[in-house]
């Protein structure tokens, strides 16, 4: 697993924009499904809906931010990764905290969805800290 995580992250150091478009795409079907689908079927998930709704929030303006970093930002990419990296991270605990508080009421599909999620949000900030911290570097060796 870490080899094909340094090919991903190898590959995007030449594209840093692309971690954009990758997160965009991941917080619109987070969006899909937390809102269409989950919200739809909470009783087969057990998180309450205002939940859902708050998060599929979350992720939107989330999508927003990466899609005007893709689509706007022409250079100077670290600190951008860096700030939708974090707020990644933030919406992960704040998950993982939800998760606990509401463990009582969930279904197994609702923890097991819960649980990827964090597992697939995990390993893109894991990705996004290694390439911002790479592009930084190349960046500060470039103007030495």
């Amino acid at each position: 697993m870490t080899n094909a995580m340094e090919k991903i992250i190898n590959r995007l150091l030449t594209k840093p924009k692309m971690l954009f478009l990758t997160d965009a795409l991941g917080a619109m079907l987070t969006v899909f499904l937390l809102f269409a689908v989950l919200r739809n079927f909470k009783e087969y998930f057990g998180m309450p809906e205002t939940i859902l709704i708050y998060l599929s929030i979350i992720a939107a303006v989330f999508c927003i931010y990466s899609s005007a970093c893709f689509f706007f930002l022409k250079g100077n990419w670290a600190p951008f990764i860096r700030g939708i990296s974090y707020a990644n991270l933030l919406y992960c605990m704040l998950t993982s905290g939800l998760l606990l508080v509401y463990y009582p009421v969930l279904t197994a599909p609702g923890i097991a969805y819960f649980l990827a999620e964090i597992v697939i949000v995990f390993g893109l900030v894991y990705i996004e800290l290694r390439v911002a911290a790479a592009v930084s570097q190349n960046r500060t060796d470039h103007h030495c």
